[in-house]
């Protein structure tokens, strides 16, 4: 294991913002992670695990701990009845990994192509878009216990997955590092067409395929500025900032009502029994948010209102302070609490 000092974070996330890690590793092997965990509390530093920076603030001060950096590779494909099982290091990029089961005619994950960062980060928040989420797929994950310094492994339902949250994001937050995800997936299987964007791209078309599909929502997502550009101040984000907030169906009809007599229709979604999802952009944008607007070097994408972007140059204190402003003004109009989606670290 090599430890670094005062290596500049930003570079490593999609953001762009943000100071240095007092302390470093890069983890290439099992051996790797569990040397660390072990030098960071033997040393009494916080430590934390980072995957492909993509949904990540860092303070302008940076952490003054260990991060470790999960570089684990590796992919192995099993054939097990009518489902191809993949087992993925944490370290694979995540798209990359979409890619290659598209190539091998594998659904189950097409609707999530475009989606930046790395594997190990799929099961943490239960990622999802255009209709999909990972634990639809997701068999078991590979883990390694910072409490007992040991590897575990944790069945689909053992994960505890919900909307963008698992147990290692919510009860258990920071005690698993994730070193493997294996997911099951269908060979010859049809692309899920579920959301209205998709729908409205294949309305002509009866049986687009996976490799059809992947290349509509890797556009759609370039039209939002949710794909990582080279020089496109646009897409230097950490995807969607907001959590499209899950509400009681009481509150729901409430405020639907209060609106429907202004002349607003509350854009919603169905969620689980006794609840519904609202639309975090909606909120964003008739809380008097438009695209493109700045505050500093931060401001809101010109394509998507949910994306807080860098536009160069931009501190994390800029990203909070637009952060804050969004959020007290949605709470003030809507009585809605917006939650990040990003994790804040050193803050």
């Amino acid at each position: 294991m090599i430890v670094r000092e005062h290596v500049p974070l930003a570079p490593l996330t999609t953001l762009g913002v943000g100071g240095p890690a007092r302390f470093f590793v890069q983890a290439h092997a099992e051996a790797d992670v569990r040397e660390a965990v072990r030098w960071a509390r033997d040393q009494g530093l916080s430590l934390f695990v980072l995957g492909g920076g993509s949904n990540l603030l860092v303070a302008d001060a940076g952490f003054n701990g260990v991060v470790l950096k999960i570089a684990l590779l590796g992919t192995e494909r099993v054939d097990e009845g009518s489902y191809a099982i993949f087992t993925v290091a944490a370290g694979e990029d995540w798209d990359t990994f979409v890619a290659r089961t598209v190539e091998n005619n594998c659904a189950g994950i097409e609707c999530l192509s475009g989606i930046p960062g790395s594997v190990g980060g799929t099961p943490v928040q239960n990622v999802g878009a255009y209709g999909q989420e990972v634990s639809e797929t997701i068999r078991s994950v590979e883990v390694f216990d910072r409490r007992g310094l040991e590897k575990k492994f944790f069945s689909n339902e053992e994960c505890g997955f919900a909307y963008r949250t698992s147990r290692f994001n919510t009860l258990e937050r920071d005690r698993y590092i994730i070193l493997r995800a294996t997911y099951g997936l269908r060979p010859g299987g049809k692309p899920a067409i579920r959301y209205a964007d998709l729908e409205k791209v294949f309305a002509d078309l009866a049986s687009p395929s996976l490799s059809q599909v992947r290349g509509a929502v890797r556009e759609i997502r370039r039209s939002k500025a949710m794909l990582i550009v080279p020089g496109d101040d646009d897409s230097r984000s950490a995807g969607s900032f907001f959590k499209n907030p899950v509400v009681p169906l009481k509150q729901f009809e409430e405020l639907d009502s209060r609106l429907r007599s202004r002349g607003l229709g509350l854009a919603n979604f169905p969620a689980e029994n006794g609840f519904r999802k609202l639309s975090a952009a909606w909120l964003v944008e008739h809380a008097g948010f438009a695209k493109g607007y700045s505050l500093g070097a931060a401001g809101i994408s010109r394509r998507h209102t949910l994306a807080i972007v860098n536009r160069g140059g931009a501190t994390a204190a800029e990203i909070v302070a637009l952060t804050d402003e969004i959020q007290a003004r949605v709470r003030d109009e809507f009585g809605i609490t917006l939650l990040p989606e990003p994790v804040f670290l050193g803050f």
